[in-house]
């Protein structure tokens, strides 16, 4: 099979989602911090001296375990790994293969499990890393530091390397190699750029790979991608993945500007000083460019001592322009930048230089003042840490959007979760590290923080199949966010969230842990999915999957697979389809349909009532779909709920109707 190449996809994430260690009956009691859970991590390696990777108060490594560590340039298998760290192992053949051996004077690198770049630490301490108290970054703030299930313990398989590249062949054995040794959940923080391939397509080996995982009871867990806005721009798409997009935290950082017409504007930065007091402000104008990407261009004697405005509209928070127009102001011995550019929430770290983003009507409000006066003049005070409800949550604008392009019937993604300015464990050679710390944001962030709510789960219900852990998760989410406020999608415009920017919801820990229905599948339901879907004889198809499959006649329905979502891309008049719940909850439940039906659509559900008790634990209903829309439409959105007088069962439905 032809080798491809993925990409690396880059607190107070977790009292924002209401799991705090202070709370006797929480989840994170009730699950026993994950102490039970074996968790993978496929990702760019560790750094294990990190404290977040302490191993104390835990007790033996499970017996179940079959792996191990691997010794290597700078990683000592009998010093490094202990009884959290219990796996560590490095994967490069692929990689080596592709591009030949890893250029180290161009690019330094650790052949062996230890992380160059920090991108599989930051990721591994996210899902559990240990109580690590009086954490500070740049100066700014100041806390605990933790994972999400700080008792799991860790196996890491590094198969991507310092150039942000992954080898397709080197993830596939890493899986391999992960589901022999014993975890029970396996985070993927990376992706491909384009999910141009099937499922099945000898193309998509990792689909292939996370299938088997997933066979053997292994909840795997994937960022969707960070080639957002856009729709239809996500990776990890396969319906037996847990695809996760990232949101931001009720956390910003507001950061001071301060003009000399005594104006005081806020921007966000991470800049903890020392404050900027009455400097030179200037904004390059023509010849010279005020572009954020041609601030090199520039005499450097026209920004040197002075903080200097340019506007950017590149959609990119990390974008080349960015990193550029910073650079060109060091090196013109600037004091500082203000960067103008669609709003984001993505400040970049600066140590001793005040790098402050604002939106496009702040900064015209700036570039008045500088054009109103021959000396305009400037103060930046040092950014704060602002938390709680008045900060609203978004769907940033990196993150990857849907509709599936694969497989329009499947919703993805599944699940959002914070992963914007996320503060973790870091490689000390990392040019954002401060202290063995840092702050990252990317859909491979909100990746571990979905994988320690499944540690979790998983700790609580060791027999819950990962389809049931998906929609544990999915049918609980939060629709707006923790203090009731709505979550807005950013882009190029903003917009309400809909399912297509956050699946289900975010995530929200302690509901998951009692959703009282569950959409379950075997690994029976994938295949029939698989035969619904795509044109492959039963051969090609028993190839992959490893055994004899036969496809029944006629083909199965790809809209009857029990995902907890219905999707609908093709409506052209009605369509019925069945979904099956198993009670989890209360023995004698009753629960009754609430339906929000998209605009233009009609959903009729039969039963509207679905009773359980101590010999009825399955049920299954039908969903009628008619569509009133009389010429081709975009997709509308809605939600299908069971509710008792305890549980809300909420399934998101998204309907197109195409008459043509």
């Amino acid at each position: 099979m032809p080798n491809t190449l993925y990409e690396l996809t880059t607190t107070r994430t977790w009292d924002y989602l209401g799991l705090s260690p202070g709370t006797p009956k929480s989840l994170l009691q009730k699950a026993n911090m994950g102490s039970s859970v074996i968790v993978g991590v496929i990702d760019s390696g560790v750094w294990p001296e990190s404290e977040m990777f302490n191993d104390k108060g835990y007790g033996p490594i499970p017996s179940r375990w079959k792996g191990g560590c691997v010794s290597g340039e700078l990683f000592n298998a009998s010093i490094h790994c202990n009884k959290k760290l219990i796996g560590a192992k490095y994967y490069v053949d692929g990689y080596v293969a592709e591009y030949g051996v890893l250029n180290k004077p161009g690019n330094p690198e650790y052949i062996s499990p230890r992380d160059f770049n920090g991108h599989g630490t930051h990721c591994a301490s996210t899902i559990g890393g240990s109580f690590v108290p009086n954490v500070s970054y740049l100066g700014v703030g100041r806390g605990t530091a933790r994972g999400g299930a700080p008792g799991v313990h860790i196996a890491m398989y590094k198969a991507c390397w310092s150039t942000g590249r992954c080898s397709n062949a080197d993830i596939l054995k890493a899986i391999d190699e992960a589901i022999h040794d014993g975890v029970d959940v396996l985070s993927l923080s990376l992706g491909a750029r384009d999910s141009l391939s099937p499922e099945t397509d000898v193309i998509d080996l990792t689909s292939v790979g996370t299938f088997h995982a997933v066979e053997k009871g292994i909840s795997v867990v994937a960022a969707a991608g960070n080639d957002g806005p856009g729709a239809q721009t996500l990776s990890n798409v396969a319906p037996w993945i847990l695809t996760v997009a990232a949101t931001s935290l009720d956390r910003s950082f507001p950061t001071a500007i301060t003009l000399g017409n005594n104006i005081t504007i806020l921007g966000q930065a991470i800049f903890a000083g020392p404050k900027l007091a009455s400097v030179g402000l200037t904004y390059p104008e023509r010849p010279l460019s005020g572009d954020c990407a041609g601030l090199a261009a520039n005499p450097k004697n026209t920004m040197q001592g002075k903080v200097v405005l340019c506007f950017t509209a590149d959609l990119n928070p990390t974008s080349t322009a960015v990193k550029d127009a910073i650079t060109a102001v060091r090196n013109a011995r600037g004091l500082g930048i203000i960067i103008a550019r669609n709003p984001t929430h993505l400040p970049i770290p600066s140590r001793h230089f005040p790098c402050v983003m604002v939106d496009f009507e702040l900064g015209t409000d700036i570039l008045f003042y500088i054009r109103s006066t021959r000396f305009p003049f400037v103060k930046i005070n040092a950014s704060i840490t602002l938390v709680s409800h008045s900060v609203a949550t978004k769907v940033a604008t990196f993150s990857s959007r849907g509709p599936n392009s694969i497989s329009p019937a499947i919703l993805k993604p599944d699940i959002a979760a914070p992963g914007v300015n996320i503060l973790a464990a870091i490689s000390p050679n990392s040019s954002l590290n401060d202290g063995g710390f840092a702050i990252m944001s990317g859909t491979s962030m909100a990746t571990p923080v979905v994988s320690g709510v499944v540690v979790l789960l998983k700790s609580l219900y060791p027999h819950w199949s990962p389809a049931a852990i998906k929609s544990a998760i999915v049918t609980t989410a939060w629709k707006t966010d923790p203090s009731g406020e709505p979550i807005f999608a950013e882009g190029s415009s903003r917009k309400l969230a809909d399912p297509f920017d956050y699946g289900g919801g975010l995530v929200n820990p302690e509901k998951a842990a009692r959703p009282g229905l569950i959409y379950d599948m075997t690994i029976y339901d994938y295949v029939s999915y698989i035969c619904s879907t795509y044109k492959y004889n039963d051969v090609s198809i028993s190839q992959v999957l490893g055994n004899k499959t036969v496809c029944p006649k006629p083909k199965p329905s790809v809209l009857d697979l029990n995902l907890p979502s219905i999707t609908i891309p093709n409506l052209k008049d009605e369509v019925t389809l069945t979904r099956t719940v198993t009670n989890v909850g209360p023995l004698n439940s009753i629960y009754k349909v609430m339906m929000n039906p998209p605009i233009g659509v009609s959903m009729t559900v039969t039963p509207d009532t679905l009773e359980f008790n101590s010999t009825t634990k399955i049920v299954s209903f039908k969903v009628r779909v008619s569509t009133r829309h009389k010429v081709n439409t975009g997709y509308y959105f809605g939600s299908l709920a069971w509710t008792d007088n305890l549980h809300s069962v909420v399934i998101p439905v998204s309907v197109r109707t195409q008459i043509l």
